[in-house]
């Protein structure tokens, strides 16, 4: 077979590699092996799982450099340490929050052909577990980049910043830290607000946030505030969502007050980022009517709103493009 095939071939047989990680990662075998449960027949003894597969998975997980073995003994690498979730930094849940796309993303096919709606099945709720993974991983994802998005985005005047569907507060944290005098507003689901408030205190900013429990869809948002922030919210809408929640937005803010938004950006072309495009597909196979957005579509949405001084602050090939726009003072 040609090179060129060859690596072609590599690709396309990629989900192989996933689907062995994602299953290790759905028993939480990196987090057993550190347990010192280091023998495919001891934790098949335990849990009453088939030897003969366990041994097969964990040895192919030794070719990928994740675990290494000595004679029948299993033991962590470098590499897979951080799949531990005994891991105080544990990427643990970047593995299962793929591990729930990887159901959606097998409908793809029937997306295309027929729509969205194709899926016969409605969108099935996240159980609490699912929940945790996503916003688990959301703030993995986010760690640093959150800390390079508040860099980027000078805010000095403002003084009380609203998170919109703010997760566990990676996001709030990384404005407050970068803006010592700023004050939080974290505005999510009552089940998320828990995760929020544990990560806040063991950063030691609870006290400069409040915490509000809502669905920014049913519900109104907070007021008082002068900033408000919607991080990776806007691809899983459609435009007439979008429009609803920027009038919500609108609402909720002071006179003069500035929303941004962070998430990918498109080029009017929408094939850059490369990113942006492959997330576009994630939102068709997991949303009724999420995307990605170019500038335009935005600003069109932020200007019927009532928005003005719509710009792009950062242009960015992760989701770390940035918009700011205005709520006029009359």
């Amino acid at each position: 077979m040609e090179p060129q095939k060859d690596d072609f071939m590599a690709t396309v047989r990629g989900f192989m590699k996933s689907r062995i990680i994602l299953t290790a990662a759905e028993l939480d075998l990196f987090t057993l092996i550190e347990d010192s449960w280091d023998s495919a027949e001891k934790i098949a003894e335990k849990f009453g799982w088939d030897q003969r597969a366990l041994e097969r998975l964990m040895d192919c997980l030794v070719t990928f450099g994740l675990l290494q073995k000595r004679e029948k003994v299993y033991s962590l690498t470098d590499q897979s340490g951080c799949w531990s979730s005994k891991n105080p930094a544990s990427s643990l849940p970047m593995l299962l929050h793929a591990k729930r796309l990887w159901e959606s993303w097998s409908g793809l096919t029937e997306v295309v052909r027929h729509g969205a709606d194709s899926q016969a099945k409605p969108a099935v709720p996240m159980d609490m577990d699912e929940r945790k993974a996503f916003i688990g991983s959301m703030h993995v994802i986010g760690r640093q980049l959150s800390e390079e998005v508040a860099a980027s985005v000078d805010l000095g005047g403002h003084r009380i910043l609203l998170d919109i569907g703010g997760g566990s507060g990676t996001y709030t944290m990384a404005f407050l830290k970068r803006n010592p005098r700023m004050r939080g507003v974290l505005f999510d689901l009552a089940d998320v607000i828990p995760m929020a408030r544990e990560r806040l205190a063991c950063e030691g900013m609870l006290d400069r946030v409040e915490l509000r429990p809502g669905d920014f869809y049913s519900d109104e948002l907070p007021g008082g505030c002068d900033l408000a922030l919607l991080s990776a919210i806007i691809h899983q809408n459609g435009p007439a969502q979008n429009i609803e929640l920027f009038r919500k937005v609108h609402s909720a803010l002071e006179p003069g007050g500035m929303l941004l938004i962070r998430d990918h950006i498109m080029s009017e072309e929408r094939t850059w980022p490369p990113q942006g495009a492959l997330f576009a597909i994630n939102m068709l196979v997991n949303t009724r009517a999420g995307d990605t957005y170019t500038f335009k579509e935005v600003e069109q949405g932020l200007t019927r709103a009532g928005f003005g001084e719509v710009k792009l602050l950062r242009s960015a090939e992760r989701m770390d493009c940035v918009i700011g726009a205005v709520k006029p003072r009359v």
